[in-house]
């Protein structure tokens, strides 16, 4: 079962989104594209679905987190576990990326000597597909149609109930780093990135951004955290914002009017751009105006409530009827025939 909407963190490289439960499961994640099929898809449906937890090995299924964090004003989240054997560190992110999307996980031991636990169970097309995993060069590959998920650890990797585990333990100062990398299936693999460099580049990044802010009111920390998640939601390649990182949440639980918000509607857009000018950041603002010209060329008759994240105008809206949905809402939607 997923965790609680309001329990998961974002992670995100401006391109796509992450969301990190408070168990230490990213259960969504859609690559390479905010609407591209998810490969991890438990937050509508079950684990067999597609997750990827590290955890501490005492913890459980149900272990959640003593301590969650984001690293100052970034969209770096580390998670802490105060366990009878010691105390874990997990630090998640996804660095803007140059070429291929990483994600990233380092884990941090902090004292004792603390047994953990990694499960990578892959399933590409929203769940659906179990992929093809073989070791490539010492690395773990998962293949299926056009996707390919490239698997690097510092510790040895093992298969079992079509999922990639890894146990190992780490003492105090002690670094393991997991780095999963998506490319298309018929290119050769990806350069490797090195973790801890791309750790303080995306900080450094982040840290960058934010600090281009105008914002002087109340509530600044809170400010600072609302713009960082706006600014996630874009989509660097274009301009465009979605609306949402997410498909089929529903508006109540249990409810049917569960629909995909992976788009960029003109209204959401309008609203998350006078946030962000009111900050001072006009390049964001530059850069949409630019994607909504070429959005909406053509003529005003067929001009659209939404649009895809390059200007797509055509969203074909179907159910995915294989995924449970998010606490039994069903159905699950992809596409949203709303743009006509």
């Amino acid at each position: 079962m997923a965790a609680r909407i309001e329990d998961y963190a974002i992670i995100g490289d401006l391109q796509t989104v992450g969301l990190v439960s408070n168990t230490g499961s990213i259960d969504w994640l859609c690559l390479p594209r905010f609407d591209s099929a998810a490969c991890f898809a438990a937050l509508l449906g079950t684990r067999d679905n597609g997750h990827w937890t590290i955890a501490p090995r005492s913890a459980g299924r149900t272990g959640k987190v003593s301590l969650r964090q984001y690293r100052g004003d970034t969209l770096i989240l580390e998670s802490e576990w105060n366990t009878r054997e010691g105390m874990v560190r997990v630090i998640d992110f996804m660095p803007p990326r140059d070429q291929a999307p990483d994600v990233m996980r380092i884990v941090e031991g902090v004292s004792g000597n603390v047994p953990m636990r990694s499960v990578l169970r892959l399933r590409m097309d929203y769940g659906s597909v179990i992929p093809w995993v073989r070791k490539v060069d010492h690395q773990v590959v998962a293949v299926a149609g056009p996707d390919a998920c490239w698997l690097r650890s510092d510790v040895p990797t093992y298969g079992k109930d079509f999922a990639t585990y890894a146990d190992f333990t780490v003492g105090p100062g002690e670094r393991v780093s997991f780095v999963l990398t998506w490319n298309p299936s018929h290119l050769p693999p990806p350069v490797p990135a090195d973790p801890n460099v791309m750790l303080a580049q995306t900080e450094a990044i982040w840290q960058q951004w934010i600090a281009e802010s105008s914002y002087d009111g109340d509530w600044p920390d809170a400010v600072r955290r609302s713009l960082l998640t706006l600014k996630a939601l874009t989509y660097e390649p274009t301009g465009g914002i979605v609306a949402a990182p997410t498909t089929s949440l529903p508006e109540e639980i249990g409810g049917v009017r569960n629909w995909d918000y992976r788009y960029c509607w003109l209204r959401d857009a309008t609203m998350t751009l006078a946030a962000l000018l009111r900050s001072g950041y006009t390049e964001e603002a530059m850069a949409w105006r630019m994607w909504l010209l070429r959005a909406i060329a053509g003529s005003a008759s067929n001009l659209r409530i939404m649009y895809g994240l390059a200007g797509e105008r055509r969203l074909p809206e179907q159910e995915l009827d294989w995924l449970t949905g998010y606490e039994g809402s069903r159905p699950v939607r992809i596409g949203n025939a709303a743009v006509d």
